[in-house]
């Protein structure tokens, strides 16, 4: 069943675009082009075209803001600065994980080259802390600290899924806490940040954070279900990408560490030296179900998401409730 799009993702589309765009104006030309095709508002020659982001976090920004008794154009620029930091996230991935499509189309390192592609990732990153400091909220180095810090986790996040990538022992627990830095720390910024920067009381921002938290790693695990099963003509991305790179998504460690024969063989599978055919890698797939996994992660991200859910509840922010609840649900249940 397709999830109903909340009315939170059109409105951050629609308030936040024009932010980020004033934002990537500033670039160079050369960056600002690579820029501006990863975001799809142009196309590999600069002829204008629309492939618009999902703006799950640009959303959550503006709902945070709600939800601290602020109004969405106090927060605009912040919501600007999360959606950059998640861009420049975006491209640095895109480039290390050697991924060649992004939203149906040649991602930017294969259209513009790996260098470019990474100074355009830096640029981004540098023009986030910018968009924040430009504003005139006296929470402003409270926001700018919060962004910085999720930025360092984030990266540390990375740092350990590629070293994941050299190693056959990564156990549930580091896959977890990998996934909190790579992607939960990232959507608890965007989940809080706006309420952080309208003042609001200091329970409500952390209980704020840790809703978000709970929903990336839900949000992580639907992503990495979908990795291993999605439609590619709906994902975006190759079917069974994530095995063909011998990802150790949390399925996929989940299925390793599992003691059974299944896990066992799919071990023999990844350590193989030679790329695994398409024969091998149904198979992969096949035995990251027979382990359970399949299961283990629908049953985690549910519980994820309860848990995402008594966090907001804690919160004390009415105003905003049922949009966050809108948007956490079409986030689990989503195809792409």
């Amino acid at each position: 069943m397709t999830a109903t799009i909340p009315t939170a993702l059109a409105t951050a589309r629609e308030l936040v675009d024009p932010e980020l765009r004033k934002a990537v104006s500033r670039l160079d030309p050369d960056l600002r082009r690579v820029s501006e095709y990863h975001f799809g508002w142009v196309n590999a020659d600069g002829v204008p075209e629309v492939r618009q982001g999902k703006a799950l976090r640009p959303a959550l920004v503006l709902l945070s803001a709600r939800a601290g008794g602020g109004a969405h154009d106090q927060v605009l620029p912040v919501a600007a600065a999360v959606e950059l930091v998640h861009n420049f996230s975006l491209l640095h991935d895109d480039l290390m994980d050697g991924d060649q499509e992004r939203r149906h189309r040649p991602t930017a390192w294969k259209v513009f080259g790996r260098s470019s592609a990474l100074l355009a990732g830096d640029a981004l990153l540098g023009l986030a802390t910018e968009t924040v400091l430009e504003t005139s909220s006296p929470q402003v180095i409270d926001a700018a600290r919060a962004l910085t810090s999720t930025i360092g986790k984030l990266i540390t996040g990375q740092s350990a899924d590629l070293n994941f990538e050299q190693r056959m022992d990564v156990t549930l627990d580091e896959c977890l806490r990998m996934v909190e830095g790579k992607t939960g720390a990232l959507l608890g910024c965007a989940a809080s940040i706006g309420a952080l920067f309208v003042s609001a009381p200091a329970e409500t921002v952390a209980r704020l954070h840790a809703f978000g938290t709970e929903l990336g790693m839900a949000f992580q695990l639907v992503d990495d279900l979908l990795g291993l099963w999605g439609d590619p003509e709906v994902t975006g991305k190759p079917v069974l990408s994530d095995l063909r790179a011998r990802k150790q998504s949390l399925p996929v460690v989940h299925a390793l560490d599992s003691g059974t024969a299944a896990g066992r063989r799919l071990r023999e599978l990844y350590s193989q030296a030679q790329p695994l055919e398409e024969r091998q890698l149904r198979e992969a797939a096949e035995m990251v179900q027979r382990a359970g996994s399949h299961e283990w992660a629908q049953v985690e991200c549910e519980r994820r998401f309860t848990t995402a859910h008594q966090h907001l509840e804690l919160a004390g922010c009415d105003t905003a409730t049922e949009g966050l609840t809108e948007l956490a649900d079409f986030i689990v249940r989503r195809q792409w």
